[in-house]
C-alpha cells in the first residue's frame, strides 16, 4: 500500500498559518476534509508497512492522527488550530520502548522518536547504564547510518551534573540528557514524493537499534535481569 501526501495538503496548512481563526475554517471546511482524508489514507500506508518491521499497538490510520484542534485554556497563543498534521506509531507490549513520530508542515516537516518525558525512576536507570558502561550507546550514536539519518542524539540536558553524578564522570556528556531524543527533517518536496512512505519509514527502522538498546535497559534491572510487574 502506498499513499502520497498531496501538494494541494501542504497548502492548505500554509493558508491556515495565515488564517488561523474559526471563520477562515469554517469556510475552507472542505479544503480541510480533502487535506485530512489525504492524511489518513498516508497513515494508513505507514502503518502497513511499518507493521512488516515492528510489533505495533493496533490503530487505524484515523486514531494514529493528533486532532488539528488546539487545547488553548492554558496557552498565551489563542489560535484555535494547529498548523500541522501529525501522528503517532505505538510499540507494543511493556518490553518494547520507544514510539515513531512524524510532523507533516510546510517547510518543517520532520519524523522523530525517543523518549520526551522519562519518568525519574527510567531516567535514572538510563543514566546508570550509561554510567556503568556508555560504550553501546555511542557505539549506536556513532554508527555511520545514525549519523547519516539523525546527525546527533537531541534533547535537553541539565546545565551542569544529574543528582548523583560527578561532572567530571567520562560519560558526563551522555549522563546530562533528561530527555533522549532523535529526529529527521525532510523538504516539502521529499515530503510530497511518492516515495516519501518508504523514506519515513526507513528512517523509522533506522531508529531500531537505538530503541532495542533502550527496550533492554527499561526492561531489566542493572545486573540484566527482566523486571517483573
Amino acid at each position: 500500500m502506498s499513499a502520497t501526501i498531496s501538494k494541494s495538503t501542504l497548502q492548505f496548512l500554509k493558508d491556515l498559518a495565515n488564517n488561523n481563526n474559526r471563520p477562515w475554517f469554517n469556510d475552507n471546511k472542505d479544503r480541510y476534509v480533502e487535506a485530512h482524508d489525504n492524511m489518513i489514507e498516508f497513515a494508513e500506508a505507514v502503518i502497513d508497512e511499518m507493521s512488516h518491521h515492528d510489533n505495533l499497538v493496533p490503530m487505524t490510520g484515523k486514531k494514529s492522527l493528533f486532532r488539528i484542534y488546539r487545547d488553548v485554556r492554558f496557552s498565551k497563543d489563542k489560535s484555535p488550530y494547529k498548523t500541522n498534521f501529525a501522528g503517532g506509531l505505538k510499540r507494543a507490549t511493556k518490553w518494547l520502548r520507544g514510539g515513531y513520530y512524524y510532523h507533516i508542515q510546510p517547510s518543517a516537516s520532520f519524523v522523530g522518536g525517543g523518549f520526551w518525558g522519562p519518568n525519574s525512576a527510567d531516567l535514572k536507570r538510563i543514566r546508570d547504564e550509561i554510567a556503568a558502561d556508555d560504550e553501546p550507546l555511542r557505539k549506536i550514536i556513532a554508527d555511520p547510518v545514525f549519523v547519516k539519518t539523525f546527525e546527533t542524539l537531541k534533547g535537553e540536558t541539565v546545565k551542569t551534573a544529574p543528582k548523583g553524578f560527578s561532572r567530571d564522570h567520562p560519560a558526563i556528556d551522555l549522563l546530562r540528557y533528561k530527555q533522549f531524543l532523535i529526529s529527521r527533517s525532510f523538504t516539502d518536496k521529499e515530503v510530497t514524493s511518492p516515495k516519501f512512505v518508504n523514506e519515513l519509514c526507513q528512517a523509522f527502522r533506522n531508529m531500531r537499534p537505538f530503541f532495542d538498546y533502550m527496550s533492554e535497559v527499561l526492561t531489566t534491572d542493572a545486573n540484566g535481569v527482566p523486571i517483573e510487574d
